[in-house]
């Protein structure tokens, strides 16, 4: 019989932590790390989905290509978030096959470079959100807001960054590729970064488009289409929290859809941090899912599933 699947969403700080220089060395350890919590899922008798962020990793390549730019042609977004799907996927796909190896688990791993269809209509496209590359000077994103067409904010008082779009993903192009290989066995990387956002011209032909797809929103839907037994979204702190940061902070063990979108409303929890990853629990419990599991690496070392995180079910 096949084994249950469980959707790991993993960010892209699980290779690249907050005040690491980005050496190879830092995040080839950082995904053995990583790899130990993603091989007790498989040992636990999970077939595993692993989909990973790429925040940090996409932003420095954008820097390498402006910094090079009078030398070496940039490439488009589309394409940088291919790059840092294939790179990632490599480093998470070797040391994740090195530790089942060592835990005596026959379990091969796969990455799948994923393309993810969305709207040419969407209004994401209208409204650019998502911060992405290196902070300018005001008067250095000006112009660069001019002579390359981009859509520049101030970002927190840090900076002017470039926005793009974050439109939502519809349809994952090489689905039926990561649903045989889960069939088959094997542990398969997939959707990095939210995947390769790409739209569907006029005769139905696949066309890269400058975007980022929420890492979260995909996780979501591709559990849901692949009707995983278990959503997993690793993030900093144990469990989910309400109140969090607050003397009356308490933890929350259990909540139900109904309970959770309650808590969102009344701003529990804020579009920077929380936010999206109840909304994704939320879409997957929607899309027909019956748990997930919010939860950090830390709290799953040492620990069965069953005794960390808050669990958010169907009503």
């Amino acid at each position: 019989m096949p084994r249950p699947i469980a959707l790991l969403a993993i960010g892209g700080n699980a290779l690249l932590k907050e005040k690491e220089s980005g050496l190879q060395e830092e995040q080839l350890e950082n995904a053995r790390e990583t790899a130990e919590t993603l091989a007790r899922v498989v040992a636990a008798g999970y077939s595993l989905c692993v989909v990973h962020g790429n925040g940090p990793q996409v932003g420095n390549l954008l820097i390498q290509q402006e910094a090079a730019a009078t030398q070496i042609p940039p490439y488009s977004l589309d394409i940088a978030v291919g790059m840092t799907q294939g790179s990632m996927g490599y480093m998470i796909e070797r040391m994740l096959t090195n530790r089942l190896r060592f835990e005596k688990l026959d379990t091969p791993v796969t990455t799948v470079l994923t393309e993810v269809v969305v709207d040419k209509d969407d209004p994401g496209f209208a409204n650019p959100t998502k911060f992405i590359g290196p902070f300018y000077p005001e008067f250095r994103a000006l112009e660069l807001a001019k002579t390359k067409k981009w859509k520049v904010r101030e970002d927190s008082g840090r900076g002017w960054r470039k926005v793009v779009p974050s439109p939502k993903p519809l349809e994952i192009v090489q689905f039926e590729a990561i649903r045989l290989l889960l069939q088959t066995g094997h542990a398969v990387i997939a959707g990095g970064g939210g995947g390769i956002p790409v739209i569907k011209d006029a005769s139905g032909f696949l066309v890269g488009v400058e975007a980022v797809i929420d890492k979260d929103r995909l996780s979501a839907l591709l559990a849901a289409q692949l009707g995983a037994h278990l959503y997993v979204v690793l993030t900093g702190v144990p469990k989910v929290a309400l109140d969090f940061g607050k003397p009356t902070q308490r933890w929350v063990d259990r909540m139900t859809a109904a309970e959770a979108r309650q808590h969102l409303s009344e701003g529990q929890f804020p579009p920077g941090s929380m936010g999206p990853k109840i909304e994704s629990a939320l879409a997957f419990l929607d899309g027909g899912g019956k748990e997930v599991l919010i939860t950090s690496p830390d709290a799953l070392k040492g620990h069965s599933f069953e005794a960390v995180g808050t669990r958010i079910v169907k009503d």
